[in-house]
């Protein structure tokens, strides 16, 4: 009989430590497991010939207005879609006014851009192409350029019956960056039930991530984000959210939360690009940032152990995706002037 006690305390006691500390894997693998599909808008559905001619124009610098710039320029996959700088260089030469966000993972996205000034990912594509700072140019420019590319007028004219307009090149760049979807990762091996294809130091930092370093409150999701717009006390003068929303206490010093997905290979870090490592964010969430009336409830002074920071990162090491290659396409070729 007391054995018998002994075996329920104990096992009272295990139950109780299952629920505090250590999150049920099931409801972890259900929670942060990827889609099958990618969404695409029922105005827009998906055509893999509409996304190839997307990826030729993302890549193509004769889009801009000195045709020096595309959009891989601030957005390159080898490094997550990003640039490994704070702000990248427009084509006039200036420094753009915020780090370059990541392609990955938009489809989702209610909101665009870090403030979430546009609403779609067709509205997205031409918003560079116009910036001053960036790629210089109007969208009538860019029409006549193409029209003047034979291989470009034939595949508008193949699909879509209207050719080559504002309205098909904008689509035709945004069907492709809905296909920007992070690779498989160690992190999905374990989600699909393979308990070693993470290390028991990240696993032990999936726990804090989604337990005590309240991380899971906004990066929520396979995307590890809810694309939503939060104050994490940042030091700066940018109102990001509160530029549109002026009227919400909420939205000021509010930018959008990135997905993680290949996280550790897209420093330097937030909208400035002026936290440079995965250990320099945390030591930013361990202090809690700037109080003011906007600032999100969940950032508070985490009181984050080194070891525990440590463990935190090894797991966000697992969300990068393993060997993906992207392909730069080959462009079509101008006709030579006579």
């Amino acid at each position: 009989m007391g054995h018998f006690f002994l075996q329920l305390i104990c096992v009272g006691t295990i139950a109780v430590f299952s629920q505090l500390g250590q999150p049920d894997d099931q409801k972890l693998r259900d929670e942060f497991r990827r889609p099958d599909v990618i969404s695409f808008p029922e105005d827009a559905p998906y055509s893999p010939q509409v996304a190839a001619l997307g990826k030729k124009l993302f890549f193509d610098p004769r889009l801009s207005g000195a045709q020096n710039m595309s959009c891989a320029s601030c957005h390159n996959p080898s490094f997550g879609w990003e640039t490994p700088a704070a702000r990248t260089i427009g084509a006039m030469n200036e420094p753009l006014d915020r780090h370059a966000p990541t392609k990955e993972n938009l489809a989702e996205a209610k909101r665009l851009h870090w403030d979430g000034k546009v609403g779609s990912l067709e509205e997205q594509a031409s918003q560079p192409i116009t910036h001053p700072k960036e790629m210089n140019n109007t969208i009538d420019d860019v029409v006549e350029r193409l029209l003047q590319i034979p291989e470009y007028k034939s595949w508008f004219e193949t699909l879509f019956d209207d050719g080559i307009s504002g309205g098909t090149i904008v689509r035709s760049i945004a069907t492709y960056e809905r296909t920007l979807r992070s690779g498989h990762a160690p992190f999905d091996d374990w989600i699909n039930g393979d308990d070693d294809a993470i290390s028991q130091q990240a696993r032990a930092g999936l726990d804090l991530f989604t337990g005590k370093a309240k991380c899971a409150a906004c990066h929520s999701g396979w995307a590890f984000t809810d694309y939503e717009f939060h104050d994490i006390g940042l030091d700066t003068d940018d109102i990001g959210r509160g530029k549109y929303e002026p009227d919400n206490a909420q939205a000021q010093f509010a930018f959008k939360t990135p997905t993680l997905r290949n996280v550790a290979i897209r420093a330097p870090y937030m909208h400035r690009g002026n936290i440079q490592s995965l250990r320099d964010v945390l030591r930013h969430y361990n202090e809690g940032g700037l109080s003011r009336p906007s600032k999100s409830e969940d950032g508070t002074e985490l009181e984050l152990t080194d070891s525990e920071m440590d463990a935190i990162i090894a797991f966000l090491e697992t969300l990068s995706a393993n060997n993906v290659h992207v392909t730069t396409p080959a462009l079509p070729p101008e006709v030579p002037k006579r």
